[in-house]
């Protein structure tokens, strides 16, 4: 039996993975994964991801630059969520140019936003 068996996979072959900075244990987002971006993921030690958009395989950075170099990769008790221990290449993991998809506060019943961006998203993504 393969490691990739023992995980819990959703009834569409998926399993969230979770992206966390290795040093500093901030949660910088959250994708998804199918069996062959778990795998890909493992061989490169770069963070290969599943996009449900899109439905195909997404290398983080692949675009923007901003990839994640895997230190450590765990699953948690139950086997269906994947953590990633990464280094954030390039400083920004979120779409929005911030350094994590996270960037939302619940204070007093509003959201508030508390991370500045780092990178107008429009010199990063190139339609």
């Amino acid at each position: 039996m393969s490691w990739l068996d023992e995980i819990n996979w959703d009834v569409n072959g998926l399993v969230p993975a979770i992206a966390q900075d290795y040093v500093t244990g901030k949660i910088l987002m959250v994708a998804w994964m199918n069996r062959e971006a778990l795998q890909q993921t493992s061989d490169t030690k770069q963070a290969v991801y599943w996009s449900r958009s899109r439905s195909k395989l997404w290398r983080k950075g692949e675009e923007s630059g901003h990839t994640q170099k895997v230190h450590e990769i765990r699953v948690d008790c139950d086997e269906d969520v994947i953590l990633l221990s990464v280094e954030q290449i390039g400083g920004i993991a979120c779409h929005t140019g911030r350094h994590s998809c996270f960037f939302k506060k619940l204070e007093n019943g509003n959201w508030s936003i508390d991370q500045p961006v780092i990178k107008d998203p429009k010199n990063i993504y190139h339609e």
